[in-house]
């Protein structure tokens, strides 16, 4: 049984915000100098300035239009949308930790940094009193502002995630009520050795995959200038073409084109979510290959904030396991060098360098640690009873506040029909 909220609030499809990555369609023509972009054009939201969204749209690149030139592509985007933007509004109030987050609180901002913002809130008592199971996160359409529950946020940080540590330790946190205060004050029963992998051994994993990635995309260019010029090419020649000068290593030929094919099927796959192709499929890639390639985008793991950010987290992890505090703002050579990293300023290549010298630190750190073994778990319990019996009081007092008496409604459990008209998953005449 599918159950959803309802009662948050009740939005026009045509005005609820868009979340950036949501699929649209244009409902109004655009004239983009000697070209026309005609109603219908499917695209992605990503971006946003104030009344308007920025769409990429498949073929094209980034155009911006209004929110009422816009529709969401399928109903269930609708649904989502509505829902996220709903619990947004109801249980915003209901933050209890807030904190600048991102490049402004490691020191690394530069003029055009975006303001990210990250925290904790709590849900009203009647919210977990129900069958609808209440949001866990609240995220802002832009998306530069998400909030995690409470209990997830406790969850995630007893697994020394890097973002709920971050939040709970960067100098900006700061307490919108008691319950925060509360957090903070317990944030060090999260802390152990386990920093170690998920921080350290995570970042080294993700950057082994930029310096894959950095070798795909090499060939990028390769493929689609095959594609351009030669339209007969099927899936199966151009992996021939591009095994021969791949420097890939494989136990026999067959595996190298093996290897080559995964990689155009990624390629199509990257574009696809990037909003330039209408379908994850070879034909899409070889006609887009044909057509005008200046919305093509650096591909997302060779970005440069990537690289830079895992470099800090392992520059973290050492510290934090060696001396058993935590600097979560660059200084020094480790800044100049992580400016370098995110403007481009050094190649890929250097920055995996910096990473592979880093290493060795790294397993000293841990070997060397006093920090424990395991987080607090019992008191982090401790924390979140204490948290589940005072927002009840607050309840039961009816004391002033979104926790209390000025609490929003409680959202009812409604069945989900999903799709009007739909069929039952048996077929006709079955039962769901």
């Amino acid at each position: 049984m599918e159950l959803r909220l309802r009662g948050l609030t009740h939005l026009d499809p045509r005005a609820v915000p868009l979340p950036h990555g949501t699929e649209v369609t244009t409902r109004v023509d655009r004239v983009l100098g000697e070209r026309r972009v005609p109603q219908g054009a499917v695209g992605r939201v990503v971006g946003s300035a104030g009344a308007e969204l920025d769409v990429m749209l498949v073929g094209v690149g980034v155009v911006r239009y209004r929110r009422d030139e816009l529709v969401p592509r399928k109903a269930g985007q609708v649904r989502h949308a509505e829902r996220r933007s709903a619990a947004w509004d109801a249980l915003r109030p209901a933050v209890v930790l807030e904190a600048v987050v991102g490049s402004r609180a490691w020191g690394l901002a530069d003029e055009g940094s975006d303001t990210d913002r990250r925290g904790v809130f709590a849900l009203p008592f009647l919210w977990t009193a129900g069958l609808a199971e209440p949001p866990r996160d609240l995220v802002s359409a832009d998306g530069s502002a998400s909030y995690w529950e409470i209990e997830k946020a406790i969850r995630q940080a007893l697994r020394a995630d890097p973002n709920t540590l971050e939040l709970l330790f960067v100098p900006t946190a700061e307490a919108r009520d008691p319950i925060g205060a509360w957090l903070l004050e317990a944030r060090d029963a999260f802390v152990s050795s386990a920093i170690y992998g998920s921080f350290g051994r995570y970042a080294l994993s993700q950057l082994k995959r930029l310096a894959q990635a950095q070798r795909l995309a090499e060939h990028r260019e390769q493929v689609l200038d095959w594609l351009a010029g030669d339209p007969s090419l099927s899936l199966d020649d151009v992996a021939r073409r591009l095994a021969a000068i791949s420097p890939r290593a494989a136990p026999t030929e067959a595996d190298r084109e093996l290897q080559a094919k995964e990689h155009i099927k990624q390629l199509y796959r990257s574009l696809h979510d990037q909003g330039l192709l209408p379908a994850r499929d070879f034909a899409s890639l070889a006609r887009f290959a044909r057509g005008d390639r200046a919305s093509l985008d650096l591909a997302r793991d060779l970005r440069p904030k990537n690289a830079y950010n895992l470099v800090r987290l392992l520059a973290t992890a050492t510290r934090w396991l060696r001396d058993g505090e935590v600097e979560l703002t660059a200084r020094g050579e480790l800044r100049e060098a992580l400016l370098a990293i995110k403007t481009g300023a050094w190649p890929l290549d250097r920055t995996i360098e910096l990473a592979e010298a880093m290493t060795p630190e790294l397993e000293a750190a841990r070997l060397a640690t006093r920090l424990p073994p395991h987080p607090d778990v019992p008191r982090a319990e401790a924390l979140l009873r204490r948290v589940r019996e005072e927002i009840a009081r607050r309840h039961v007092a009816g004391e002033p506040g979104p926790l209390g008496r000025d609490a929003p409604a409680a959202p009812v459990a409604v069945w989900d029909e999903g799709d009007a008209g739909r069929a039952p998953p048996g077929g006709a005449g079955e039962e769901p």
